[in-house]
């Protein structure tokens, strides 16, 4: 089960754009890549109370996310998948095995984007997030479940770049796999206690490990 943001699709740099833009907002000074790695977090308020030294109101809220949206929708076209992820897609395919995507980007955003790089017909399902942003993977990941009949959580391992997607996977008794390469660094990401790798190439290697 992979994520997508970070994961597949490399966006980093719409997404460091994306937030500071939002943070322009209120005034907050712009951040570098590297700070984001080390204070982002899930629910994204909780990112925003790091660094406000508060949660945001309701209204800052709906405006930083309006805004954090409407530029990254804008950027996003730059952005293109993980290096390597399409023969690795390819290879998990034609060895028999399957696999899907779970993401906290809007679904009707998503599936066309997916589709857009040729590689839809790799997955069993493309779930996207269809009720409003800043939740919890994990609810996420239940439904995604259930919808996977005949899928066994304990032979599937979540490839992500977050510590919410390990958690996530925890939550439904799956593995995960966490990579370095996208919202996280290597500190925040070895604190879960779960494999944790540099390359998407390293995390194919490590899932076909756990699901054995």
């Amino acid at each position: 089960m992979w994520d997508w943001n970070g994961t597949l699709f490399h966006d980093n740099d719409a997404i460091i754009g994306a937030t500071n833009a939002a943070f322009a907002e209120l005034g907050l000074e712009p951040i570098t890549m590297e700070q984001y790695r080390a204070l982002y977090c899930v629910p994204v308020p909780k990112f925003y109370e790091r660094l406000l030294g508060r949660l945001p109101t309701d209204a800052e809220w709906e405006l930083m996310d309006e805004v954090f949206h409407r530029y990254y929708a804008e950027h996003r076209v730059r952005c293109g998948l993980a290096e390597g992820a399409v023969e690795l897609l390819a290879g998990w395919t034609s060895a028999g095995r399957s696999q899907s995507i779970l993401s906290m980007y809007g679904h009707d955003e998503l599936v066309p984007l997916v589709r857009g790089f040729g590689i839809e017909a790799h997955f069993i399902r493309v779930d996207g997030r269809t009720g409003p942003s800043g939740g919890s993977k994990a609810e996420h990941m239940v439904r995604h479940l259930a919808s996977l009949r005949g899928i066994d959580p304990g032979r599937t391992v979540v490839i992500g770049d977050a510590a919410d997607d390990a958690v996530a996977a925890m939550h439904v008794g799956a593995r995960a796999v966490l990579y370095t390469g996208g919202s996280h660094g290597r500190a925040s990401l070895e604190e879960v206690g779960v494999p944790v790798v540099d390359t998407l190439a390293e995390a194919v290697v490590e899932a076909e490990r756990l699901a054995a």
